[in-house]
């Protein structure tokens, strides 16, 4: 298992932000294979963590048409700068 780590200085969230993180979500969850995902904002820092079963299918969603169209939007409106990192899961633990 692999996670994506996404993290951000926001310079502006809007709207159309919220629109389209909710979509985005949406479609990695039910067509590209996240298996989960989960993000914090505060004080002007937003981090996301997505979790996947292969690169294949990270690699799938980094070059998806609406998620690019979105990365680009980031860069001209919503992100002062970010940074991604991809790491393997080589153990994993659980209580319930």
């Amino acid at each position: 298992m692999f996670v994506v780590i996404f993290r951000a200085k926001v310079r502006a969230s809007d709207d159309e932000y919220s629109r389209v993180a909710a979509r985005l979500r949406e479609l990695a969850l039910t067509h590209f294979g996240c298996i989960e995902f989960s993000s914090v904002s505060e004080k002007g820092s937003e981090i996301a963590l997505s979790y996947w079963r292969d690169q294949e299918s990270i690699q799938a969603w980094k070059s998806q048409s609406e998620h690019l169209l979105a990365q680009e939007l980031g860069r001209e409106r919503w992100y002062d700068s970010y940074i991604v990192q991809i790491a393997s899961i080589a153990r994993e633990y659980r209580w319930r």
